[in-house]
This record gives structure tokens, C-alpha cells and sequence, in this order.
């Protein structure tokens, strides 16, 4: 199988609203996100994807009603050929989805045919994990506000590569791990142990570093993580990446990180 250097070549942001304030957070620091700020990072990070090789970035308009709408990586998993659309447990989120879709219809050039996950299913991005040879999609079981089993199995019926599901009890999986390109990963394995993903080798985040699990592969061995996780980037150095540190503060404080700022067009979906 011919291996990609990066497995999307579009992707979607969508910077904060006025009101990312009173977003769906239980990071202790919320009440002091400064909105202002959180906009300026925003536009640092779109800014390094924009020096990506051969990247196109959509940017989608700000949604005032839906505060959390910046985390745009979690309403759905868009594919050239499919995108499915997820389904939130948290009620307050259910309008990015729909918010989504309408956007999309300007993009029918850029994504696939829309497939939707439904009740009882939930799915939220932020616990998938596509890569080159299958998808990892983490779960919860019982009573879940985010992706539950119902969902995962949803999703497996829309796309083409074989889903795993993956029972993980982080706030989403995507906390914990991160894709980088051919068989390698980014990965936290006192969270995620290294066995659920058979095949793969490991650039390791120590578990004091956990934030900077939540990394995006830029491509020509680029790799854009949150500052101040001097373990993670040396480890990444050593296997032969080059770290893109930046701030993302704000983000943080809204219980979210990098990979939880864009929304990957998939090649192989």
C-alpha cells in the first residue's frame, strides 16, 4: 500500500465566537478565558497551517450562538468520498452539527456524501482516530455525553476502512493519542496503552505532558503541539519530527487542544 505523508490535504477552522466564554468546560480555569486572546491565538494557528505544503483551509463564519463551535473537529469526520456526521450527548452542542452540514453545501466540491448518526447513537469527533490503515474510535459505555458504542457502530457502516472500537475513559481520545504519518503515533501509553493499537510504532508523551497528545501531523515531518511539553518535543526530535510549538491558553481552558481546532478532509474516506 503506497503510504501518504499526510492523510488530508484540506481542512476546515472555524475561529471563536464573542461567546466561547461560557463554553462546555470543567477545566477549573474557564471563568478567566479571555475571548480576545483566544481570537488572536486562533489566527496564529491557522496562520501555521496556512505555511502547510499543499493545504487548503477553509475558514467557516463564527457561530454567536453556539460557544463551543471553535472545537470544530467534533460535530464529524469528513471524508472526500464520505462525511458522517456525528451526534452530541451534550444537548448545548447539538446545533454544530446541523450549523455544519449547512456550511458544507459550499463545499460540495471539497467533501463526500453526507451520512448522519442517530438516536441513540452519539459520536464526537474528537474520539476518532483516522489513520492510513483503519480507523480507532473510543467509546463509553452506558449513560455517555459523548461517543457511546451505538455511534462507533454507525460510523462503521458508513465508511470503508475497518473501525475499532476502543472503550476509553478520557474526555475524548483524541486526549491521549494523535496520528503522524506511515505507521507511526503519538501516544500517551500510561492512558492508552500501546497493545490497542497493534501495528503501530509509538513517539511517546509522558503522562505529566498529556496536552500535548492532542498534536497535529502538518506534513514533511511537521508537528504542530501546544508550548511547554519540552519532553514531547524532544521525543518527537529524536524520532526524526520537526515540533511546531504554539499557545493555545485559551483553548485550554475550554478543555480543548490542537487537534481539536480543525476538521481534516480525509483522502481515504
Amino acid at each position: 500500500m503506497r503510504v501518504m505523508d499526510r492523510v488530508f490535504d484540506v481542512i476546515f477552522v472555524r475561529p471563536p465566537a464573542d461567546s466561547y466564554n461560557r463554553c462546555v468546560s470543567t477545566n477549573p480555569a474557564r471563568d478567566t478565558i479571555d475571548v480576545t486572546l483566544a481570537k488572536r491565538q486562533h489566527k496564529n494557528y491557522v496562520s501555521i497551517l496556512k505555511e502547510s505544503k499543499n493545504l487548503k483551509v477553509f475558514e467557516l463564519p463564527p457561530l454567536a450562538d453556539l460557544p463551543d463551535s471553535v472545537f470544530v473537529t467534533d460535530p464529524a469526520i469528513l471524508g472526500v468520498g464520505t462525511c458522517v456526521i456525528g451526534r452530541f450527548g451534550e444537548k448545548t452542542r447539538r446545533g454544530e452539527n446541523h450549523a455544519l452540514v449547512e456550511d458544507l453545501r459550499n463545499y460540495s466540491g471539497e467533501v463526500g456524501e453526507i451520512k448522519i448518526v442517530q438516536d441513540p447513537g452519539t459520536m464526537e469527533g474528537g474520539d476518532i482516530l483516522v489513520t492510513e490503515k483503519q480507523i480507532f474510535a473510543g467509546y463509553r459505555s452506558g449513560e455517555s455525553t459523548r461517543t457511546n458504542l451505538q455511534g462507533v457502530k454507525q460510523l462503521a457502516k458508513h465508511v470503508k476502512l475497518n473501525v475499532q472500537p476502543i472503550k476509553s475513559n478520557t474526555f475524548h481520545m483524541l486526549c491521549a493519542c494523535s496520528y503522524l504519518t506511515g505507521n507511526e503515533m503519538l501516544l500517551a501509553s500510561d492512558v492508552l496503552p500501546a497493545s490497542l493499537f497493534p501495528g503501530f510504532e509509538f513517539v511517546s508523551v509522558p503522562k505529566s505532558e498529556l496536552y500535548a497528545s492532542e498534536a497535529l501531523y502538518l506534513g514533511e515531518k511537521r508537528v504542530m503541539l501546544p508550548v511547554g511539553n519540552p519532553r514531547t518535543s524532544k521525543n518527537l526530535k529524536d524520532a526524526g519530527y520537526e515540533p511546531i510549538e504554539i499557545d493555545l491558553s485559551e483553548f485550554y481552558k475550554g478543555d480543548g487542544g490542537v487537534s481539536c481546532l480543525s476538521a481534516p478532509v480525509y483522502k481515504m474516506l
